[in-house]
């Protein structure tokens, strides 16, 4: 089964240059243009790994990853903050 990144970042540009380098090595790729959208989609997929965008409207990506890293099904899920 292909791995799964989800990509968070504001500016679509980033989005989808980083979207595009993984899916080139056939990994599969959710989006989130914003926090509360990213919150909602790594618990509805369950990624294998999420980049994450610190600037972020609704929700910041410090909070987004607070919020994942406390509990307890979702901390296991490695996050790498960009900005």
């Amino acid at each position: 089964m292909a791995k799964k990144v989800l990509i968070v970042d504001d500016e679509k540009d980033i989005v989808e240059t980083l979207q595009f380098i993984f899916e080139t090595e056939g990994i599969n790729c959710i989006t989130a243009y914003d926090g509360e959208e990213a919150l909602n989609k790594a618990k509805t997929e369950m990624p294998d790994l999420i980049i994450l965008d610190v600037m972020l409207p609704k929700i910041n990506g410090y909070k987004v990853c607070r919020l994942l890293k406390f509990d307890a099904k979702y901390k296991n899920i490695p996050i790498i903050m960009v900005t």
